[in-house]
C-alpha cells in the first residue's frame, strides 16, 4: 500500500499579526478535528517584515479564544523556500496577491500554488479586508471568512 501523500499550506497578510495568524489557526483546529492533521504542514507569513517576531495581534487572540481555537504563532516574513517548501500559498488581499505572484517568478523551482484564500469563499468573498484599524467585530468577521474558506479548501484538497 502506498503511503499517503503529505499537503501543506502556507497563509500569508501584510503583517502576519491578523489574518494569516488567524486563517492558520481555524485550518489547523479544523483538520485536527477532522483526524487529518498528521497529513498537513501548516504555517503563516508576511509580505513585509513590520511586526517580524511579534505575536498576533491581541484582538486576534481574543477572538480566537472566544471560538476555543488555539492561536500561537511569531510573526515571520515569507522566504524564498517557503516557494519551494510548500504546496499552496493562500493570501488575504490583491496586494499580498502581487507580492506572492511576483516573488514567485523570481524563484527557481517554485512549487506553491498562489491563490487568494477568498477563492475558497462559498459567499464568493474574494478579498478578506485587514481588521488591524477595525473593532472587534472586524476580527469577527475574519473569522467567519477564514472559517468558510478553510473549509472549502480543505474540502478541495483532501489527502
Amino acid at each position: 500500500m502506498e503511503a499517503p501523500s503529505n499537503m501543506s499550506v502556507l497563509f500569508v497578510c501584510l503583517g502576519n499579526t491578523c489574518r494569516s495568524p488567524i486563517a492558520e489557526a481555524v485550518f489547523r483546529k479544523m483538520i485536527t478535528d477532522a483526524g487529518v492533521e498528521d497529513k498537513w504542514r501548516i504555517d503563516s507569513a508576511a509580505t513585509s517584515d513590520l511586526k517580524t517576531g511579534n505575536k498576533p495581534d491581541p484582538r486576534a487572540i481574543a477572538c480566537m479564544n472566544s471560538h476555543s481555537v488555539p492561536i500561537k504563532h511569531v510573526a515571520r516574513q515569507v522566504t524564498e523556500e517557503d516557494f519551494i517548501s510548500f504546496d499552496h500559498a493562500l493570501c488575504m488581499d490583491e496586494n499580498n496577491l502581487s507580492y506572492l505572484e511576483k516573488k514567485a517568478k523570481s524563484v527557481t523551482d517554485c512549487r506553491a500554488k498562489v491563490e487568494l484564500l477568498g477563492s475558497y469563499d462559498p459567499q464568493k468573498q474574494l478579498i478578506i479586508p485587514d481588521p488591524y484599524k477595525g473593532n472587534d467585530e472586524d476580527y469577527e468577521r475574519v473569522y467567519k471568512q477564514c472559517m468558510r474558506c478553510c473549509k472549502g479548501f480543505l474540502e478541495r484538497n483532501s489527502v
